[in-house]
């Protein structure tokens, strides 16, 4: 790992201090260096709040502001340049006179994208741009998309019993079927408490009346959103979200649902549990099961048996 790697490691470890608070704004993280000597380091705290630059520069030590002059900054997220709910990054750092600036990936936000890099350089000051570029934008992989695809970034999740059904025929909300236990049933919860909506079908509605809200972690509920024949396709109920500034949603629905966002590619992640139990074991030997969605152009990217049930995690396979 070279220099600049590792300290933009750094920034983007301090950027995920801001994943509870940040939001609709990224994570980032920013961090002064003089001589291989971190001399100032911050992230973004709160929408709303200093930006990460701000609160590196605010950290440096008044003994060490003469220093600035010969230092470089890291940043996971290219500096902006206009004037939002905070004055440009970029201009504090002409203004704070440093020699150097380390960008992790361009922002795509239309009225940032390039231009922060831009007047820097037009300062004089020497910028790099792309160093573990992939990692920062990974970091905020829901800002990117929301800005780059104009939707929402789409995470799947369902739990299946260890023969694959999600469900039973006749199912009704007096007579559900558990396959989460309690550790998992937390997780759940704690991911609906990340995204800012959560989408459902008519079927599972009527099946499970889910409450869809956030019990057993601490958090926000998640925005309702029913998905029907009446409010149209997937890609305009996914622009509709977009429209009014929604940058996740969690869908928790049916077969059909689940499927039709594979289908129609409008996903990023997924998260399947699987129960060690089959459908006979936790409904009886009477009932017939409805089968768990077929996975669609999707990776692998981890599995977790630590709640007592099989995490699985499946990132979408760009075409």
């Amino acid at each position: 790992m070279t220099t600049d790697e590792q300290y933009m490691a750094r920034c983007i470890q301090l950027a995920r201090g801001g994943r509870k608070n940040a939001a609709p704004n990224p994570m980032v993280g920013a961090v002064v260096v003089h001589d291989g000597r971190i001399i100032g380091e911050g992230y973004h705290v709160r929408c709303g709040e200093p930006h990460a630059e701000v609160n590196a520069l605010r950290s440096v030590r008044p003994d060490d502001e003469p220093l600035l002059a010969e230092s470089t900054i890291y940043v996971s997220l290219e500096p902006c340049a206009h004037y939002g709910k905070t004055p440009p990054c970029a201009d504090l750092i002409i203004r704070r006179g440093l020699r150097r600036c380390v960008v992790g990936c361009v922002d795509p936000f239309a009225q940032v994208h390039g231009l922060g890099i831009s007047k820097l350089r037009e300062a004089g000051i020497d910028v790099t741009v792309g160093v573990l570029e992939a990692q920062c934008q990974q970091l905020n992989s829901r800002f990117m998309t929301f800005h780059r695809l104009q939707r929402p970034f789409v995470t799947l999740k369902w739990a299946q019993t260890a023969d694959r059904f999600i469900g039973y025929e006749g199912q009704t909300p007096d007579r559900p079927l558990r396959i989460s236990n309690t550790l998992t049933r937390a997780l759940c919860h704690k991911r609906r408490a990340e995204h800012q909506a959560i989408l459902v079908g008519t079927g599972t509605l009527r099946a499970d009346a889910p409450a869809l809200t956030v019990r057993d972690w601490p958090g926000d509920d998640p925005r309702r959103v029913i998905l029907s024949r009446a409010n149209g396709t997937i890609e305009a109920q996914l622009r509709h979200l977009w429209e009014d500034g929604v940058q996740s949603v969690l869908v928790e629905g049916g077969r059909t649902v689940l499927e039709s966002f594979m289908q129609a590619g409008c996903w990023d992640e997924a998260f399947v549990e699987t129960s060690p139990h089959t459908l006979a074991a936790l409904a009886g030997p009477e009932v017939r099961g409805v089968a768990a969605p077929q996975l669609l152009h999707a990776e692998w990217v981890a599995a977790d048996t630590s709640f007592g049930h099989l995490i699985t995690q499946y990132r979408h396979a760009q075409s």
